[in-house]
């Protein structure tokens, strides 16, 4: 896959794509990302890429034209690419839109800075805008640093063993399950004895049961966009029981329909 980022900074994206499964992506061949300043296609001396909003107001905004002649460079590099403007309001990035992208050969991820960016450009060359956050950030090389961890996780060859992006928290619609490892016991806590039974079936049901739990207490919106079977519905009825339990020495009523 290449992935070509437009950004002022490109110095910062280069530098973070070295470490971990970006790296290893990278190295094997599976990813490859470039980048393109819009500062090079500046035409004054001093290198101006942005200038006052029309209208008043504080904060500088990224001029059309570098902008222009930048994303026509990334096209030379990448013709086919989906034009990708990372923005703070922008649609929520989520793992089905990690997906989408991993199954393209080619994107072009756009980093705004300062207010944001002339809307006449996104309007005429950016496909979609996406947001990792409801958050402000100084730029958008983060989140397109984030967007490309996401979705080098899913080409294949990149992670060691492909289960592990299958069974990653929302790759099912759902936050993923507590892990542990050695030691059994650490500071007078123990690792759950179902764990250590090799009933891969108890297992199974277990870290099912702790998925659904933890979306519903932590991320409740995802299960409001779940229709839960029969099973999960009575695994969550018993996660939230035996949360309660210690609380209280009983247990709570079932789950009903929302």
């Amino acid at each position: 896959m290449k992935i070509v980022v437009v950004t002022l900074f490109p110095e910062f994206v280069e530098h973070a794509l070295g470490f971990g499964v970006l790296g290893r992506a990278i190295e094997r061949g599976v990813l490859e990302v470039g980048t393109v300043n819009p500062r090079q296609f500046a035409t004054d001396v001093h290198k101006t890429v942005d200038d006052r909003p029309y209208g008043g107001g504080p904060g500088m905004v990224l001029k059309a034209e570098p902008l222009r002649l930048a994303m026509a460079e990334a096209a030379a590099i990448v013709p086919a690419a989906r034009r990708v403007y990372l923005a703070a309001d922008g649609a929520p990035v989520t793992q089905s839109k990690v997906a989408e992208f991993a199954v393209q050969a080619e994107l072009v991820l756009v980093t705004g800075r300062y207010e944001g960016v002339d809307e006449r450009f996104v309007e005429a060359y950016i496909d979609e805008s996406l947001s990792v956050g409801d958050i402000v950030l100084s730029g958008g090389e983060l989140p397109a640093l984030m967007l490309i961890d996401a979705v080098s996780r899913l080409l294949p060859g990149t992670l060691g063993c492909a289960e592990s992006a299958e069974q990653e928290s929302f790759a099912t619609g759902l936050l993923d399950w507590p892990h542990y490892t050695r030691p059994e016991t650490w500071q007078g806590r123990e690792v759950p004895p179902v764990l250590k039974g090799g009933n891969h079936a108890a297992i199974e049901r277990w870290r099912r049961k702790q998925s659904l739990g933890r979306t519903w207490a932590r991320r409740p919106d995802l299960l409001r966009q779940r229709e839960l079977s029969d099973e999960e519905r009575r695994l969550l009825d018993e996660y939230r029981a035996e949360q309660d339990a210690p609380r209280n020495g009983s247990g709570t009523q079932p789950l009903r329909e929302r």
